[in-house]
């Protein structure tokens, strides 16, 4: 985390007790233990550069109003030695703390002291977390959710890197269940039809091109060897021989988009290795299952769910949210880690619940597993929408979306609004080379920069370090907003963690860059005079490497030419 940002909350959160202190002292307020309050950052500049509502927290155990909680406090507070220089109390007794110039000059030292780490904390303290998301059924290619949802998963799990967790990167590959018996049917149809011209394809089944593809190529590799031996047979040759080319095709289409996974954990291997029917011993010997229509239920209603489910159907099958249980019994039992964060889609709302009523049954803290619900997206091309159907075939890939537009624009874009929020996606504007198009204005501010500091360059300028008073002169509100701007990086980082939320990152980079050139065109760099001139460079190139670290935490790339 930058050093001064944390030590100034820190030495805030002192000296309002001490002042605390000093008013009880001074018989103004009573001797009681203050209540717990908070420090933020006000989002309007006129509110200070802190506030905080200790005055409020602290009225009922002071049995004072907060206004004259605040005056003691205003009265009493000894802000020398620190970077603040003036303290102001506003509405019913807020106390608003504005920092001194050199607290502006210490954030751009901090920044180049800690580099490529800028934005960094341990606000994790280390603690494990495992990120699942995609996890698409292997039966075809990625659709358009997908391409969200891998941006945003692989996006916060940088979050949550960078605020400080341990973060693994997983993708559960549902080999297993009722899609596999539906991608079989779709092979075999497509194989016999080949042979056969009246066999005819289910409804319900996959019509996929990618199907047909599989079952050519099956063709010219066996023939007519499988059209005379049972179903099963069969099915079981024709899935063994296109399942690993649709896994391998999810994980290249998934490292073009810039996404590598720490492990790919098959569903396969929970039936394979007994913890599927574990599950259902442990549930059972709980006692919190029950038989009825020849079918095993868990009693989810009695741990928060809406209604009981279905375990083991009357055949004898389990359903799918068997080997769901196992699988985040595996990620929080078995492997350890302190939080599952899944990314889901918006048809997962009920799955959460059924999930966390099974964890807390099974003897887990269900707090530990959190889920991102992540809304449908929607195409937009010339204002039109582009209807999609994974089933018919016409739906457009995640590698037709990044054939389409720029790699970058695809990464950012789906990180534009918050994952529980509706997004169309406008296909023109994610192409456009212009200050309209979000990823386009943040890289153009970064080239920009590189540009200011090559053409210093040739102007034989030496970039240097500038002294402490030359760093005063960066005054201009301007300058200053800027600079405040860079400050709160880290907490913006913290908070986007917290939440979820790897939108109020692209949203802090776009409001940077914008600020920049805000700055650019209200104040001259190379101006006449050297000093003022240095330290504005040096506030460029705190903003070019700031840009960087986030589109770097992002997956995205900085040009130094556009």
């Amino acid at each position: 985390m930058s050093r001064l940002v944390n030590e100034t909350e820190n030495i805030l959160r002192q000296k309002l007790l001490a002042a605390v202190e000093a008013a009880v002292a001074a018989g103004e307020l009573p001797d009681e233990n203050p209540a717990p309050f908070i420090i933020e950052r006000p989002s309007n500049k006129a509110n200070g550069d802190y506030s905080t509502n200790i005055a409020m927290a602290c009225a009922k155990c002071f049995k004072k109003a907060p206004r004259i909680i605040a005056e003691s406090i205003a009265n009493t507070i000894d802000l020398s030695n620190t970077l603040f220089e003036r303290v102001e109390i506003a509405g019913p007794g807020f106390l608003n703390f504005f920092l001194s110039q050199a607290y502006y000059s210490e954030i751009l030292k901090d920044i180049f002291v800690c580099g490529d780490n800028y934005g960094k904390s341990d606000y994790g303290k280390g603690q494990k977390i495992l990120v699942e998301f995609v996890s698409a059924n292997p039966t075809g290619p990625m659709h358009i959710g997908n391409a969200r949802g891998g941006a945003i998963g692989d996006c916060l799990a940088s979050v949550l890197d960078w605020a400080g967790y341990e973060v693994s990167r997983e993708f559960y590959v549902n080999d297993a269940g009722n899609q596999i018996e539906k991608f079989a049917t779709s092979l075999e149809v497509r194989y016999l039809q080949h042979f056969k011209a009246d066999v005819e394809m289910p409804e319900d089944a996959y019509h996929g091109a990618d199907i047909t593809a599989h079952a050519e190529n099956f063709i010219h590799e066996f023939g007519d060897k499988f059209v005379s031996v049972s179903s099963d047979d069969r099915r079981k040759a024709l899935v063994e021989y296109a399942l690993p080319k649709n896994i391998e095709g999810l994980e290249r289409d998934l490292g073009r988009y810039r996404i590598t996974y720490d492990k790919w954990f098959k569903e396969s291997t929970l039936h394979n290795d007994g913890s599927v029917n574990r599950v259902i011993s442990a549930l059972k010997e709980k006692g919190v299952t029950y038989e009825q229509d020849g079918a095993l239920w868990f009693k989810a209603s009695e741990f928060g769910n809406d209604k009981d489910i279905v375990l083991v159907r009357a055949n004898g099958l389990p359903t799918y949210i068997v080997p769901d249980i196992a699988y985040h019994y595996n990620k929080l039992v078995t492997r350890g880690y302190d939080k599952a964060v899944d990314v889901l889609g918006a048809d997962h709302h009920g799955y959460v619940p059924r999930m966390k009523a099974a964890l807390t049954a099974l003897g887990l803290d269900a707090d530990r597993l959190d889920a991102v619900i992540m809304q449908m997206v929607r195409l937009v091309r010339e204002g039109e929408t582009i209807k999609l159907s994974k089933r018919s075939g016409k739906a457009i890939t995640l590698n037709t979306l990044i054939d389409e537009i720029p790699l970058d624009a695809a990464r950012f874009f789906f990180n534009l609004r918050e994952p529980n929020s509706h997004f169309d996606f406008d296909l023109e504007l994610a192409a456009k080379e212009s200050s309209e198009n979000p990823v386009y204005y943040v890289q153009y501010a970064h080239a920009r920069i590189c540009s200011i500091i090559k053409k210093a360059g040739e102007q034989n300028v030496q970039l240097r370090t500038p002294t402490d008073k030359e760093l005063l002169m960066l005054c201009s509100d301007e300058e200053k907003e800027l600079i405040r701007h860079l400050s709160s990086l880290t907490g913006e980082i913290i908070t986007a963690a917290k939440a979820y939320d790897p939108a109020k990152i692209t949203h802090y980079v776009l409001e940077l860059a914008t600020l920049f050139h805000k700055f650019y065109n209200a104040q001259r760099v190379m101006c006449d005079d050297e000093g003022l001139m240095q330290a504005r460079l040096y506030l460029c190139c705190a903003v070019r490497d700031t840009i960087k670290n986030i589109l770097t935490m992002l997956k995205i790339t900085a040009p130094e030419v556009m």
